[in-house]
């Protein structure tokens, strides 16, 4: 499974966004299932709703539940890590989005990501030694 972010779904969603081209070629090339955070989609859809418009948050949100890409749920048990991650990243700083996608890595045990954030991905170690391989900017 391949991470997703919210950079990569406001890409697909805006066209004037300069990795919107990209974007969409991956999605069509895609031979793999896509899994993100509900933060991740909140973060989404919040931003869907103030950029192009509350109807394009609204479609996208029926293409995830179509099955577009699963949402991986954070166990209570794992928010004293997230709390960690985001004290050990807060020089960057890292939100709770960014804390939940670190923590998929760490439990897919791959850190693949669909991302437009390049500073991120090239920073954070998840497992505390891995980097994220960034499919979207970095290839």
């Amino acid at each position: 499974m391949l991470i997703a972010d919210t950079g990569f779904f406001y890409a697909l969603a805006d066209r004037s966004d300069r990795h919107h081209a990209r974007a969409l070629a991956l999605r069509e090339s895609l031979s793999e299932s896509l899994i993100t955070t509900w933060p991740a989609l909140t973060e989404t859809t919040h931003l869907l709703n103030t950029r192009p418009a509350p109807a394009v948050s609204a479609r996208f949100f029926r293409h995830i539940a179509d099955g577009f890409c699963a949402a991986h749920a954070i166990d209570p048990a794992h928010l004293r890590r997230v709390s960690a991650l985001m004290s050990k990243y807060a020089d960057l700083p890292m939100d709770l989005a960014d804390a939940c996608l670190l923590l998929l890595a760490e439990h897919l045990g791959d850190g693949r990501i669909l991302s437009t954030d390049r500073r991120d991905c090239q920073t954070r170690r998840f497992k505390n030694h891995q980097p994220f391989r960034n499919l979207l900017v970095d290839d």
